[in-house]
């Protein structure tokens, strides 16, 4: 208090008195900021020195009374000499300011806001804004639990400030908080540890005793921390110099060396130091025995050390075992440890609630750990109706329960039939407070009310919201007028309800009639179920016969002989028009069958030629490449002979313009001219021969399948891929060979196989696929031999239904993997996230991201869904993708003229890419040997003797001559 006195007084002399006017109302604020900081540690240093003992100790640890001096003396000097220092610590105030009234703006329009609360907590108490901060803190604490480290920095925040007696009661009203949220042995250690500070004061002894048997049941059984709370409650007792306090120590030995806990041999041994006298037999044989299930449960305590948080898996585990025991304390310890790391599990809080409903049914214990799952998992409608249903059964007052219903409706639930099933659940709970033996009471009313607020609930807020109510059934409904019918005999009231009921689309269902026909049977009257039956055969359209059947049912057991007519005319009626409807829609279903099945074999055709037209592309281009080659190697004559062929089919005139050329070279060799003209084609098939062979094959053992992957969509321009793939493989496994496969030109195809010493290495392999490599994504399957598997198709990610898994779509292209975790790692812990791109790795504005539970992917799409990012309006649902078609196998071949046309028969160069015949017409003969392959050689017709002196051998002079002439 001292300290702070002389703050005080020492603050007119720290104001700043020299400098411009302009600037003296900004030093002075600065000046106030500086002194609130000064004050705030002044008041802290005071109040750790008026703790006693616990001053010494954080003396000890370099906080002291000096220390705060120099500080308030720094400040103060730095308040009458600013600096660029000061200037940047005010820029980064005022942008803490703005941050913080922007929290506070977001926090007024969705309180439910977690990471929000906590960034808001820690801006106050970087500003020093006290009030607010504890105001802030008690806001979060009212709506959900708070963790561990925010519990023992708010704890330490006021125990600082403590001053007096009704401080420290405040300070013990937030350590019983506290230790409600989770069963954390560190606060319950300090918890004692505080109480210890005020054994001077009244009852002081008592309550430090209280706090450390509490803290023993809630957590001494901790095997691993639990040894704290025993070792620190020893200290205490020693502390006390009585003799009768020695009785109590011993009994605190004897009952920790009971229990199974860690590093018992160390505790056994300090016992045996400690004590005077020999340890009684009892005490030795419950220790030997605590050591003997302490040797049980290490395998299960081992799991959880080496495992990595949350331990989800190992903690169910743990449990199972401590269920099969049966022991209540040590299974609930178990839970709430598990409850600490996956506090927003919700199969885990039903798990435990359930237990605690079944097996202790306590009810303080019960309603807490209820009230404790809610608050955790607020989204989880199982998690509010079992609240309400624990409620009940513990006999809570009806205000509380319709206060916890209200609570429940501004959850924010994520799906429309959450809001109908916590509906039911409050309306059960009004329709067992009735008395329906009064023909009119007050809960009666209320009953009704609640109906009628439910139905307007739905189909405004939630139909709204989800833009469908959630109760398509009308359940709702249903059970309210089988109340009206069945216990308030109001049978005028239930009638109008179902008539309600089928005006909302459920007039074409047959099981709706039947239901209110039954009722109708059981409560009403022979005229109405007549009515019912009469108009069910008229509207309903699933199920017309089962409902026909049943009118004439009724009619043949208690009609009349004119009701019966009418049954059949109006059955036989419905029933033929039925029969034409579905006549006419099964012709309009197979037509559309066959256009999409017209559709897809178009599709197909078209595929199919498109690809024969790249494989003839590709065929020609290594044609001609060979044919260059070729030429190259041949040279002289017999290089020039193709090109001017080709300039003649092109064009007459160059032709023309060639001829006294091509007669003075060639008009020496025109006798064997058909021998020179075959023989380059020759050449160039040898030539193309030889090509083919320079190019190594990659030989393929299918044995070996199993340790070999198949990589594709590798980029064509990458260069020596082996050595470039072969480090990349390395981190899976030794590798034995990876084999590239090049084109007939040595042109890398953009695939390989790579093959692995062992074959877990094969399947770590996988884990690499769609790996960016040269700024594509890199495929990485198993090796599979589709002429075996011809079925067998690869599709790495799920096609079902992924609760934990968000689907993103409207992302901008720009948009990098990294700036989308920093977005949802708002949300919850993220596992993964993958941008989908096309095969040359660009983006296509969608995105998988996958989350530690169902509970933060839910929260997500709340938070999410809609966001602007890079001014691109994102949608984020649950990954539902639809199921993948199987392709078709393909069908034989079939031709116009019916099936099996056989392929047309073309030359030895296939199909040309134009049917136009580029000879002269003059050099055209007529043709009597047959029909000739389309652009390609005839097929080798019978050549007589006298069409062979008829038609001679012409050299390339005659040719040429031929071509001048004309």
């Amino acid at each position: 208090m001292a300290t702070a006195a002389a703050a005080s007084a020492s603050e007119p002399e720290t104001n700043p008195k020299a400098g411009p006017e302009a600037e003296g109302e900004e030093d002075e604020a600065k000046a106030d900021r500086t002194r609130r900081k000064v004050l705030t540690r002044a008041v802290a240093t005071a109040a750790y020195k008026a703790m006693g003992p616990a001053w010494d100790e954080q003396r000890e640890e370099g906080v002291s009374e000096s220390d705060g001096d120099e500080e308030f003396a720094m400040a103060s000097s730095a308040e009458s000499s600013p600096g660029e220092d000061e200037w940047e610590d005010d820029e980064e105030e005022e942008k803490n300011q703005l941050e913080i009234e922007r929290l506070e703006e977001q926090l007024s329009i969705n309180v439910y806001d977690y990471n929000c609360h906590v960034d808001l907590i820690r801006l106050l108490r970087l500003e020093g804004e006290l009030t607010k901060v504890r105001v802030a803190r008690q806001k979060m604490s009212e709506i959900f639990p708070l963790t561990e480290e925010l519990w023992l920095e708010w704890l330490h925040d006021e125990i600082s400030m403590a001053m007096d007696g009704l401080d420290r009661e405040h300070v013990y009203d937030l350590f019983e908080k506290a230790v409600k949220d989770y069963i954390c042995p560190n606060i319950w250690l300090e918890y004692g540890q505080y109480s210890v500070g005020g054994i001077g004061q009244k009852g002081g002894l008592e309550k430090v005793r209280s706090v450390f048997e509490r803290a023993l049941s809630s957590v001494g059984l901790h095997m691993t921390k639990g040894l704290a709370i025993w070792e620190a409650y020893r200290e205490f007792e020693n502390a006390i110099v009585e003799a009768a306090r020695l009785e109590k120590v011993h009994s605190l030995f004897r009952r920790q060396l009971a229990i199974p806990l860690y590093d018992m041999e160390a505790t056994f041994a300090e016992y045996e130091e400690w004590s005077e006298d020999p340890i009684p037999e009892s005490v030795i044989q419950s220790y030997h025995k605590a050591l003997q299930q302490l040797e049980k449960y290490k395998p299960y305590e081992e799991a959880l050390l080496e495992a990595e948080a949350p331990r989800l898996a190992e903690y169910q585990a743990y449990i199972d075992f401590e269920m099969k025991i049966g022991d209540p304390a040590r299974i609930q310890l178990i839970f709430e440890r598990a409850l600490v790391e996956n506090c927003l599990v919700p199969d885990l809080w039903i798990r435990y609630s359930q237990y605690l409903d079944r097996q202790l049914k306590v009810k303080d214990l019960v309603l807490s750990v209820h009230n404790r799952a809610v608050r955790n998992c607020p989204w989880t409608v199982a998690l509010w109706s079992r609240y309400l249903l624990a409620m009940e059964r513990h006999g809570v007052d009806h205000h509380v329960i319709s206060v916890t219903f209200e609570k429940a409706l501004s959850a924010g639930f994520i799906q429309a039939t959450d809001y109908v099933e916590i509906w039911q659940a409050y309306l059960d709970y009004l329709r067992r407070r009735v008395d329906f033996k009064q023909d009119s009471s007050k809960e009666l009313e209320e009953l009704r009310s609640a109906f009628t607020r439910a139905l307007e609930y739905l189909k405004q807020e939630v139909e709204e919201r989800f833009n469908e109510s959630g109760d398509p059934s009308c359940m709702i409904m249903q059970n309210w007028a089988r109340i009206e019918a069945r216990l308030c005999n109001n049978m005028q009231k239930a009638r109008e309800l179902w008539d309600s009921i089928m005006t909302k689309g459920n007039a074409k269902y047959a099981n709706m009639w039947l239901e209110y026909y039954n009722l109708e049977r059981a409560h009403g009257d022979t005229q109405h179920c007549r009515k019912a039956l009469h108009r069910a055969v008229q509207c309903t359209s699933d199920y017309p016969e089962h409902v026909c059947e049943v009118l004439l049912t009724m009619e043949r057991t208690e009609g009349t002989l004119e009701d019966w007519d009418i049954a059949v005319q109006k059955t036989e009626t419905r029933l033929a028009r039925v029969n034409e409807q579905r006549i006419k829609a099964a012709e309009k279903e197979a037509t559309l069958a066959q256009q999409e099945e017209e559709k897809a074999e178009h599709r197909k055709r078209a595929r199919a030629e498109k690809k024969a037209l790249k494989k003839k592309v590709a065929r020609g281009a290594e044609k001609r490449k060979a044919d260059e080659d070729a030429e190259k190697e041949w040279g002289g004559d017999e290089e020039e002979q193709p090109s001017k062929r080709r300039k003649l089919e092109n064009s007459v005139p160059a032709a023309a313009e060639a001829a006294p050329d091509l007669e003075e070279e060639m008009g020496l060799f025109g006798k064997s001219a058909s021998a020179d003209v075959t023989a380059p084609s020759k050449q160039k098939e040898r030539a193309a021969t030889a090509l083919k062979r320079d190019v190594p094959k990659v030989p393929h053992d299918s044995s070996k399948d199993s340790v070999t992957v198949f990589v594709s969509n590798l980029p064509y321009s990458m260069e020596e891929p082996d050595m470039k793939l072969q480090p990349l493989f390395e981190a899976c496994g030794e590798v034995a060979e990876v084999r590239p496969i090049f084109s007939n030109r040595g042109d890398f195809r953009g695939y390989c196989y790579v093959e692995f010493k062992e074959e877990k290495s094969a399947l770590q392999a996988l884990q690499l696929d769609r790996k960016n490599v040269g700024g594509r994504p890199m495929f990485v399957s198993p090796c599979v031999d589709k002429s075996k598997n011809p079925d067998f198709k690869v599709f790495r990610y799920s096609t079902a239904l992924e609760k934990h898994k968000l689907f993103i779509s409207g992302l901008p292209f720009s948009c990098t993997k990294e700036e989308l975790e920093e977005i949802c790692k708002a949300h919850g812990t993220v596992k993964d996230i993958r941008l989908v791109t096309n095969r040359a790795g660009k983006p296509k504005g969608l995105a998988y991201v996958e989350y530690e539970s169902e509970s933060q992917a839910s929260q997500a799409v709340m938070k999410m869904d809609g966001m602007t990012i890079k001014e691109n309006v994102i949608k984020v649902a649950i990954s539902n993708p639809p199921q993948r078609k199987v392709p078709e196998k393909p069908e034989a071949r079939k031709g116009p003229g019916g099936p099996n046309v056989p392929r047309q028969t073309y030359g030895a160069r296939g199909k040309g890419r134009t049917q136009l015949s580029l000879l002269p017409r003059a050099l055209h003969r007529p043709s009597t040997t047959g029909a000739q392959a389309e652009n390609g050689p005839a097929l080798k017709p019978a050549v007589t003797t006298s069409e062979a002196t008829e038609a001679p051998k012409m050299s390339n002079a005659d040719f040429a001559k031929l071509l001048l002439r004309k």
